[in-house]
C-alpha cells in the first residue's frame, strides 16, 4: 500500500504519493498539484564513474504533449529533443540541488521528471522542482536537503504565490526562489522594472513560504526516507598538498595567479604543474591526483587573498568594474550591431528585423505562449576561451544564457502596435572571462537601439561574486567577477535592469545558501554597477533608439480594413493576395481583426501593394477615378483590372470621345488606363468610362 501526504499550498492541494510507482528507483515521488501530475525520480549508480574530477549529475524534465491533450505537430508524431522551456526547467532544478550533494561524490545521479498532466493554474515546472527535491530527500543518495521552491508574482502591487494562469498574465514579476531550512539557495527572476526593495521583499516572502513546504517534506522523509548509503571519497591527499607547498610556497602561487591577463595566469599555473610533475615523476599515485590538487591549492590561495587580504587576482578594488568599452555599427549591412567589452569579456550582438509572420512558433505545455515575437540567441565558441573543440550546436548553458538576456530585455520592448516587427538578437561571444550573459544584455540593448527598435530604456547587466569564510558573517561580495573568481568563489549573482528597476535575476551558488545580508548587499552592489555602466558607457554610445530602421532592414506599413473584406483581399485559396505579393515583392500579414502589415525594402513597391489592397476593399461609387490595366478585350468593350481580383468593364461607347468601330483601335492588352466609375450596370457589374475622365 502506498503512502499519501497532503498540504495546502497557495490555495491548492499538493499531494505526494510515495511507493506507488517507480519502486526500483532510489527515490520516487508521484506529485499532484491541483490536476498537474509529475513523476519525479532520483537514481544513482552503485559505483563512481572512473577518471572524472566532478560530480556527474544529470537533470531531465520531460514534457509529453499528451499532458495537455495534444499530438506533436509535424511529420514525426513523437516528441523530439527537449524544448527550450524543458532545458530551462532542468537548469532551475539543478542549480539549488547540486551544491547539496557531497563535493567529492562521483557516482552518476539522474533526477528525472516526467510531466503526465497539466493544470494550467498549477505550474508543472514548480511541481517538478518540488518532486525532484522530495525524491532525492527520501532516497539513499547522500544529500544535504531538503529544499523547497516557490514562485512569486506581482499583481497590482501585491505579491501572489504560485500564481494562476490569469495572475501570470497580469503579473509584473516572475520570480522563482529555492530555499534550504536556513537560507536562500537559488533565485531566478524576470521583472517589469521592479524596484530593488520590492524584489527583496518578494524573495524573502517566498523563502518564508518555502519553510512550510520544507516542514512538510521533513514529515515525508521521517516516515519514508531511506538511510543514506556510504560512498567512495575523492578528497585531495593532505600529504600531497603539503609536499606541493614545500616545492611551491604560497607566495609563489600568489604571484602566479596575481595578473589581470587570463592567458598569463594559465601559463603560470601550467608551468607550476609541469614543475611538480617532474618532481613526482616516480610517484604514479600522486601524479594521478596532481591536477586536482594543484586546482585546490590555487583555489585556496585565491580565496585567502580575497577574503583575508582583500586582494583580487587582477589587482582591482572589491567594488571596481573592469575597463569598459562599447561601439555600434561595426558590421555593415545588418539591421543593427553593437559590441560591448568588459575586461577580457567581449560580446557582439546583431539585430535582425522581420515581419510578425516570422515570429517563432512555440509548441509546448504552456497555453499562454504559442509564439515568440522576440528571440535572443547566445553563442559561445571555443576560441572565446582559447580552446579548440568541434561545434555541436547550443548546449544547455548557451540556451540558458540566451533566455536570461531575452528575459532581461522583454520588459523594455515596444508593443506590436508600436513596432510591428519580429525581432531576433544574436550574441556572439568573441572573448570570455566572466559574465558573458550580462555583457550580452548590454550589447543587445545597444544593438536594438542602433537598429531603430524604440525600446523604452537601455538595459545593463552585471554579476557579483562571493567568497565566504567559516561563519555567516565572514564573507566578501565582489563586483564584476572574472572567470577565476567565479570558478573559485561561492556565487554568481547576475542582475540586469534599467534606471527604474530590475528586469532579470539569476543566482548560482556553490555553498549551502545565502543569508539576507549577503543577498541585500549583492542587489545593492549590482544596482550601483548597473547605473555606472548605463551612464558612463552605454548612454554615451547611443542614448536612445534611432528614429527609423536602417537602410537594409525591412520597412512596414500598417493599415486596417473591414474584417468582412479580408476574404476579398485573400481571394480564393490565396489567389488574390499571392498575386499582390508576386507583383510587388512585398510580404503581407493580415490578422483576424483586419490589421494589415505590408513589409518590404522599397517604399514604392509597398505603396503599390497598399494601393491595391485599398482598391480591393473599396466600395466603388459613381465619380471615383481609378487606374488599372486592360486584361481582356471583347467586341462590346474592355475589362480593366484595378487590383488582383478586382475588375470592371468599359463599354465600347465609353472608350473614346469619338465613335470607334473596334476596341482594338484604341486599347491593347496590358495597357494602363485611367477611368471614372459610373456605378453598376443592369447585370450588377461595375461600369467605368475612359472618355469621361476629367482632364
Amino acid at each position: 500500500m502506498y503512502k499519501k501526504f497532503e498540504m495546502e499550498l497557495a490555495g491548492r492541494t499538493l499531494r505526494v504519493d510515495i511507493d506507488r510507482v517507480a519502486k526500483q528507483a532510489n527515490g520516487a515521488a508521484l506529485m499532484h498539484y491541483g490536476d498537474t501530475t509529475v513523476l519525479s525520480t532520483a537514481t544513482a549508480s552503485e559505483k563512481p564513474r572512473e577518471g572524472i574530477d566532478f560530480f556527474p549529475l544529470s537533470v531531465e524534465y520531460n514534457e509529453k504533449l499528451y499532458a495537455v491533450g495534444k499530438i506533436p505537430g509535424g511529420f514525426n508524431k513523437r516528441e523530439g529533443k527537449a524544448s527550450e522551456n524543458a532545458v530551462l526547467t532542468c537548469r532551475v532544478i539543478d542549480r539549488p540541488m547540486r551544491p547539496l550533494f557531497p563535493k567529492d561524490y562521483r557516482n552518476d545521479v539522474t533526477l528525472e521528471n516526467l510531466v503526465l498532466s497539466v493544470d494550467q493554474d498549477c505550474s508543472p515546472e514548480l511541481t517538478a522542482m518540488l518532486g525532484a527535491a522530495i525524491a532525492t530527500a527520501i532516497s539513499d543518495i547522500p544529500f544535504d536537503g531538503p529544499t523547497a521552491t516557490s514562485q512569486v508574482g506581482l499583481v497590482d502591487g501585491e505579491l501572489v504565490f504560485n500564481p494562476t494562469q490569469a495572475q501570470k498574465e497580469a503579473s509584473d514579476l516572475q520570480l522563482t526562489v529555492a530555499s534550504t531550512k536556513e537560507k536562500v539557495i537559488m533565485i531566478e527572476a524576470g521583472a517589469n522594472e521592479v524596484p530593488e526593495d520590492k524584489m527583496i521583499e518578494a524573495i524573502f516572502a517566498a523563502h518564508e513560504l518555502n519553510q512550510k513546504v520544507i516542514a512538510f517534506i521533513e514529515e515525508i522523509v521521517a516516515e519514508c526516507g531511506k538511510e543514506k548509503h556510504e560512498y567512495e571519497h575523492f578528497s585531495v591527499p593532505e600529504d600531497l598538498l603539503a609536499a606541493i607547498k614545500e616545492i611551491v610556497p604560497p607566495e609563489e602561487m600568489e604571484a602566479a595567479v596575481f595578473t589581470d591577463d587570463k592567458q598569463t595566469r594559465e601559463e603560470n599555473i601550467r608551468a607550476i604543474t609541469d614543475k611538480l610533475a617532474e618532481q613526482f615523476a616516480d610517484n604514479e599515485e600522486w601524479l594521478a591526483k596532481l591536477g586536482d590538487t594543484v586546482y585546490q591549492y590555487q583555489k585556496k590561495t585565491v580565496r585567502k587573498m580575497i577574503l583575508k587580504d582583500h586582494k583580487r587576482p587582477d589587482g582591482r578594488a572589491i567594488d571596481q568594474i573592469r575597463p569598459l568599452a562599447a561601439e555600434i555599427d561595426l558590421i555593415p549591412r545588418v539591421h543593427g550591431s553593437a559590441m560591448f567589452t568588459r575586461g577580457q569579456t567581449q560580446i557582439c550582438t546583431v539585430t535582425t528585423l522581420a515581419p510578425l509572420s516570422e515570429a517563432q512558433r512555440v509548441d509546448g505545455l504552456d497555453e499562454l505562449e504559442t509564439s515568440k515575437r522576440y528571440m535572443h540567441h547566445y553563442n559561445f565558441p571555443s576560441y572565446s576561451v582559447g580552446e579548440t573543440r568541434p561545434s555541436r550546436g547550443p548546449g544547455r548553458r548557451e540556451i540558458g544564457h540566451g533566455a536570461l538576456a531575452e528575459r532581461a530585455l522583454i520588459p523594455v520592448l515596444p508593443t506590436e502596435a508600436e513596432f510591428p516587427y519580429a525581432i531576433r538578437t544574436v550574441s556572439e561571444t568573441f572573448e570570455s572571462n566572466g559574465s558573458t550573459s550580462q555583457a550580452s544584455v548590454c550589447a543587445s540593448s545597444l544593438s536594438l537601439m542602433a537598429a531603430g527598435v524604440p525600446i523604452k530604456s537601455a538595459v545593463a547587466g552585471i554579476s557579483c561574486g562571493l567568497v565566504t569564510g567559516d561563519t555567516d558573517d565572514d564573507y566578501l561580495v565582489l563586483t564584476d567577477i572574472q572567470g577565476l573568481e567565479d570558478f573559485f568563489g561561492d556565487m554568481d549573482f547576475k542582475v540586469a535592469g534599467t534606471h527604474k528597476g530590475i528586469t532579470a535575476i539569476q543566482m548560482d551558488i556553490k555553498i549551502h545558501g545565502l543569508t539576507r545580508p549577503i543577498i541585500e548587499e549583492a542587489i545593492t552592489r549590482t544596482r550601483e554597477a548597473r547605473l555606472y555602466i548605463l551612464d558612463e558607457v552605454m548612454n554615451k554610445t547611443i542614448s536612445e533608439a534611432r528614429p527609423e530602421v536602417g537602410a537594409y532592414a525591412p520597412k512596414i506599413i500598417q493599415m486596417s480594413i473591414d474584417p468582412a473584406k479580408i476574404g476579398d483581399v485573400v481571394g480564393q485559396r490565396g489567389k488574390t493576395i499571392n498575386a499582390i505579393i508576386e507583383k510587388t515583392g512585398v510580404k503581407i500579414d493580415i490578422t483576424d481583426e483586419g490589421n494589415v502589415s505590408i513589409c518590404g525594402v522599397e517604399a514604392e513597391s509597398m505603396e503599390q501593394a497598399k494601393k491595391m489592397i485599398l482598391t480591393i476593399v473599396t466600395d466603388f461609387e459613381a465619380g471615383m477615378v481609378l487606374e488599372g490595366d486592360v486584361i481582356s478585350i471583347k467586341e462590346f468593350g474592355a475589362f480593366i483590372e484595378f487590383a488582383p481580383g478586382k475588375e470592371g468593364m468599359v463599354h465600347i461607347s465609353k472608350i473614346a470621345k469619338q465613335r470607334i468601330n473596334h476596341v482594338e483601335d484604341v486599347l491593347s492588352l496590358g495597357q494602363h488606363v485611367k477611368v471614372v466609375c459610373l456605378g453598376k450596370d443592369k447585370m450588377g457589374r461595375l461600369s467605368f468610362s475612359i472618355k469621361d475622365v476629367a482632364e
